[in-house]
């Protein structure tokens, strides 16, 4: 069937298209038709020009608990409330998991934000998110004057009788503290090449006494935010 003699159809369907109604294989189909058919694409500017206007009148809604159950199963992540267990057993494998949760979007984001940086020269970043995979916290680093900057894009607020503290943990699972962020959870830090030295693998940020963890070689509180490390020069 050629869509072009079905014009009726064709409407239909990219109202449909639009609505999100328009699922599985019709849907691959009626984009594939998108590529070589600008009348069609004009169709679909039209109805989103009519129904994307009405989605300012329609209330917002959160998301079931079944829903981030489902997220979490297929970035496969901890659940917050295990989060506290992950010293125990294979302290690797317990960090590659946190390092999982940085999802494409918060990347995305992370390099957006690096690159309208006007100075210094940032050639590596981390984007950390929090156990709902939404960004929290952007760190990027000067490897040229050994200096990470840490501002935040979302996240809590801080108790007053808590402090964030920033760890680097390497690919064999062992932390290193980086330091402590201010009560805005921003901060800028020095470091050594041994702190963040080419086996770091992940970053994280835990919730720690005020003065920060009273165990200098390991969190002490629940890790709130973490991200995969990541070189971009």
């Amino acid at each position: 069937m050629n869509h072009r003699d079905h014009p009726d159809l064709c409407d239909r369907l990219a109202a449909e298209y639009v609505l999100g109604t328009l699922k599985g294989g019709a849907r691959r189909r009626f984009e594939g038709w998108l590529h070589g058919d600008a009348a069609l694409r004009r169709t679909v500017a039209e109805w989103q020009e009519r129904l994307v206007p009405l989605a300012e009148f329609t209330p917002s809604q959160s998301p079931g608990a079944h829903v981030w159950r489902a997220i979490e199963g297929r970035l496969r992540l901890e659940p917050a409330a295990r989060w506290w267990q992950f010293w125990k057993g294979d302290p690797l494998r317990s960090w590659r998991t946190l390092a999982g949760a940085s999802t494409a979007a918060a990347i995305a984001l992370a390099v957006t934000l690096a690159v309208q940086e006007p100075a210094p020269r940032i050639d590596t970043f981390a984007a950390l998110t929090d156990e709902r995979a939404q960004a929290a916290l952007l760190v990027t680093a000067d490897r040229r004057n050994r200096v990470i900057a840490i501002r935040t894009v979302g996240g809590t607020p801080v108790p007053d009788d808590r402090t964030l503290q920033l760890w680097a943990i390497t690919q064999a699972g062992t932390p290193r503290s980086l330091g402590i962020l201010d009560e805005r959870g921003t901060a800028t830090i020095a470091f050594s090449d041994r702190a963040l030295g080419r086996d770091v693998a992940v970053l994280a940020v835990s919730l720690e006494p005020k003065g920060g963890s009273p165990n200098p070689n390991a969190p002490t509180g629940p890790v709130l935010y973490k991200g995969a490390w990541v070189r971009v020069l």
